[in-house]
């Protein structure tokens, strides 16, 4: 199953500083990286950026959360965007990782620094230094992309590069109507207050369909939800934006402007705040959609 996460490049405007922003982002990255999401795509919402907190910053933080720990400094180096980073939790994904243990035979990700004569080239794993290793047959390397090695003994380091890295969450850009027009979008879901309320029953109708053709979910941003995105009048959302998918209509109902979603859908209809933040809403969403039927 395919999950992709769509979240607007509005996404912290409500924050006070550049610290609470990355916070923020970081618990985005989090949640998406639990449930297994394969992308989260920022699509644009300029009227709602502030200041230095707009879509470049929310891409930057993200791409940094998603990066390996022991490479970013080689991608990243330093950056106004990334002052706040240390606050930023731990996404521990095996596709950023490796392996889990750090004993013989471990896997490591590792970064090309400098290619070679002789199919060698250095390689960035978050030793000490680069090590030089040898290219499989099979391989061609350029300087900048990222490798696994298998690292089979630390003192004196001996390690083999074995393949590319398995393609872990990825951060892209996009229209919010290109996202939704995808082949593969699968079920397209709209998260907002303003939608259908999530019951048990609506969700075994949705679980089988998610399943076989997999989610795209869209969020809005902090005092400003898809509706308002879009120019929907929250009230069109509730009388015409439900669509049924049933075995026996799975026809969209859009409420005008919607730019191809299947389903409004209320994901925390009996919430006991008044607001429920972004990042809040995408524990809560994908934690239901992703059931298994």
């Amino acid at each position: 199953m395919t999950t992709r996460v769509l979240v607007p490049s509005s996404l912290a405007r409500e924050a006070e500083d550049k610290r609470e922003a990355t916070r923020k982002l970081g618990y985005v990255a989090r949640a998406a990286t639990i449930f297994r999401a394969d992308r989260l795509i920022v699509f644009p919402d300029r009227e709602g950026e502030t200041g230095k907190l707009d879509g470049g910053f929310v891409r930057t933080v993200l791409r940094y959360a998603t990066t390996p720990p022991h490479l970013r400094k080689e991608i990243w180096g330093k950056r106004d965007e990334l002052e706040y980073v240390g606050v930023l939790p731990p996404l521990r994904a095996p596709s950023q990782t490796g392996s889990e243990s750090d004993d013989s035979g471990s896997k490591r990700h590792g970064i090309v620094t400098e290619v070679g004569p002789d199919q060698r080239v250095r390689v960035n794993c978050g030793l000490q230094h680069p090590i030089s290793l040898n290219v499989p047959s099979e391989m061609a390397l350029e300087q900048g992309e990222r490798v696994t090695v298998r690292i089979s003994s630390r003192r004196p380091v001996r390690a083999k590069i074995v393949g590319k890295p398995t393609q872990g969450l990825s951060i892209e850009q996009t229209d919010l109507s290109a996202a939704l027009s995808r082949e593969d979008a699968g079920v397209r879901i709209a998260a907002s207050r303003f939608g259908e309320a999530l019951t048990v029953g609506k969700l075994e109708t949705l679980a089988g369909r998610i399943e076989r053709d997999g989610l795209t979910v869209a969020f809005g941003a902090p005092e400003r939800g898809l509706p308002a995105i879009l120019g929907i009048d929250a009230d069109t959302v509730r009388t015409d934006g439900v669509a049924r998918l049933d075995a026996a209509d799975d026809t969209d109902v859009e409420p005008n402007g919607d730019p191809g979603f299947d389903l409004w859908l209320n994901t925390v209809p009996n919430q006991g705040s008044d607001v429920v933040r972004t990042e809040e809403a995408l524990f809560a969403t994908l934690a239901s959609l992703t059931l298994r039927a």
